[in-house]
């Protein structure tokens, strides 16, 4: 798994370059940002099953037909697996979160992904929703610890959505 600062000056090493302010001023941000970040991972650790449990149902709620006969979270095995994978890109976000970069999204969670749930025919809207949800409740908590810029939550969140959201599942 890579980092920002890893990522950095990896690309400024292969460019035979010395860090110029570009990069001076990436890694001024990333340090910033960087006791933020850890605190929203806490948040996302200590509170994890509450956020998976909370973006569920408001998912089934919104989108009740998954949750009915023949829908793809029916029966509890179907229904448990689904927030198992909710609970799975919650774990990789946080660790994306304080890498600053979504790199372990790639390599972890989404290469392969697209092609296991269009095998298994899992839905993308309602995956995607599910993210979305679980990006907005941790938003909230971060405001509500008082943490300023929110921000910095949307990325490995918007990250993972917007990769799934390429292919219609």
């Amino acid at each position: 798994m890579r980092d920002a600062i890893t990522n950095l000056i990896r690309n400024y090493d292969v460019t035979g370059r010395y860090l110029d302010r570009n990069a001076i001023d990436s890694l001024k941000s990333y340090f910033e940002s960087g006791t933020a970040r850890v605190a929203v991972a806490s948040m996302i650790t200590a509170n994890a099953a509450t956020i998976v449990k909370q973006a569920g149902a408001q998912l089934f709620e919104e989108v009740q037909e998954l949750i009915r006969p023949g829908g793809y979270a029916y029966t509890t095995r179907r229904y448990s697996a689904c927030l198992r994978d909710m609970d799975y890109y919650l774990r990789y976000a946080s660790y994306a979160l304080v890498a600053a970069d979504n790199n372990v999204l790639d390599e972890r969670v989404l290469q392969g992904l697209k092609e296991t749930y269009s095998s298994l025919g899992v839905p993308g809207g309602p995956t995607v929703l599910g993210i979305q949800i679980m990006k907005d409740i941790v938003k909230d908590m971060a405001a509500e610890a008082g943490i300023e810029n929110t921000d910095l939550v949307d990325e490995p969140f918007d990250h993972m959505t917007r990769e799934l959201g390429e292919t219609d599942l």
